[in-house]
């Protein structure tokens, strides 16, 4: 496999086209339309903004076209919501329901899970035909949605019948990697991948990353790059894995896990991760089936490591049904995927906290200090009740507000602690 490092961006052609030699020069001014104003293509357009682009926000969703054009969307991320509302006020970032012309298209749509855990492509193909009609000679389409091996030649194949006028076309992919919660700078400043169908057209992919991102840039081929990214979130799920049945056998011994990996991490070659309720997030939760679909016969860790975490939900939830059966009131903390975040998507929080309200809907309430509303069939409990009555605790997410306990407050209780935040009270 090739792969190379570009330190160069493109020079320009009048109106913001690539040039042919590279050159010292980065990209300014270039019409950009974004497909899919979410987790990823909303701050990439705000950045791409903001960094002198005129961006197309493309999103079909009218109420969140609302939202975002009143600064209601993505209201946790600070960094974000001044450069947006700059954005929008100057022209540089609009709003639109279909495509406009542009000389780069950046797919950044969802990529669910199906219920035979392949990839569910349907909003990649959409967009697609949407932008086909659109597209011009010399376009660059970068797909940044995550996406198994072998997408990006399909999509390339798709415009390319679609528009068969079209004598040059570049086709690349370009994955995130961004972490909730702190997403402007994680899109400036983290390495990316860019990966063409073409040496061509990872040229130009990674001369447009460098207009706007301050990591270094590796341009490789688009397979490479699908995979790449594939495995950073496998590894993740895998290692978590691991920490998880750690604490299963530690727990079967009477042993404290945190304490377990604690001493094991001594060692210098050793960085054992922190168990807890299961892995969430579009991400970490949803690429190692795209990575194991592409080979079946030859994923074998990967649907181990997704069994272990599924075991990890069922094992705090059973624990938690027990107290309840015994007519334990239980007040489950935290719902969001991760800590210090409001981002519901695959939370096992969520889904151990909607599984034991469902069982036990009398004695199961929520603590969610990041979220307005619960959602439906949730019953809401401050962080006071929870720590002035007699209910069990169940520790799902480890917030800020949740580690800034005193540890007296929880002398006499029933506390299931998932991520050991309380270990020693």
């Amino acid at each position: 496999m090739k792969s190379w490092t570009f330190l160069l961006g493109a020079q320009l052609r009048p109106g913001g086209r690539f040039a042919e030699a590279p050159g010292d020069a980065k990209l300014v001014g270039m019409r950009v339309s974004v497909l899919g104003l979410g987790y990823v293509g909303l701050p990439t357009a705000t950045l791409l903004a903001a960094t002198g682009h005129r961006v197309s926000g493309v999103e079909p969703d009218a109420a969140r076209r609302n939202s975002i054009a009143e600064g209601r969307f993505f209201a946790e991320e600070e960094a974000l919501q001044p450069l947006l509302r700059d954005a929008l006020r100057d022209g540089m970032l609009t709003l639109h329901a279909a495509p406009v012309p542009a000389e780069t298209f950046v797919i950044a749509v969802p990529t669910p899970l199906g219920p035979e855990r392949r990839a569910v492509l349907d909003h990649v193909w959409a967009a697609a035909d949407s932008i086909a009609p659109v597209l011009a000679e010399d376009a660059l389409v970068l797909l940044e949605s995550t996406s198994p091996v072998g997408t990006t030649r399909a999509l390339e194949d798709r415009l390319r019948e679609a528009r068969p006028d079209l004598r040059t076309l570049h086709v690349a992919y370009g994955p995130e990697r961004v972490l909730p919660g702190n997403l402007l700078a994680e899109l400036r400043r983290n390495p990316r991948l860019a990966g063409g169908t073409t040496e061509e057209a990872t040229r130009h992919a990674v001369s447009f990353y460098r207009s706007f991102v301050e990591g270094e840039v590796t341009g490789t081929d688009a397979a490479t790059a699908e995979m790449a990214k594939l495995v950073e979130n496998s590894f993740r799920d895998v290692n978590i894995a691991f920490a998880n049945e750690v604490a299963f056998i530690a727990r079967h011994h009477g042993l404290d896990p945190f304490a377990v990996i604690e001493l094991a991490n001594r060692h210098p070659r050793v960085d054992v991760l922190r168990p807890g309720p299961g892995v969430g997030g579009h991400c970490i939760a949803v690429d190692p089936w795209f990575l194991a679909e592409g080979a079946p016969d030859r994923a074998l860790l990967i649907p181990a490591a997704r069994a272990v975490d599924a075991a990890a939900r069922e094992e705090w939830l059973e624990r938690a049904s027990a107290l309840c059966a015994a007519g334990q009131e239980v007040i489950c903390l935290g719902l969001t995927y991760k800590a210090d975040v409001a981002d519901l998507r695959e939370s096992p929080a969520l889904a151990i906290a909607e599984a034991l309200a469902r069982r036990h809907p009398c004695r199961v309430r929520v603590v969610e200090p990041h979220l307005k509303h619960l959602p439906a069939g949730l019953r809401e409990a401050t962080l006071e009740e929870a720590l002035s009555g007699e209910a069990a605790l169940l520790l799902l997410v480890d917030h800020a507000a949740f580690r800034a306990v005193p540890p007296e407050r929880l002398n006499g209780r029933v506390v299931l602690d998932t991520r050991g935040i309380w270990r020693n009270v």
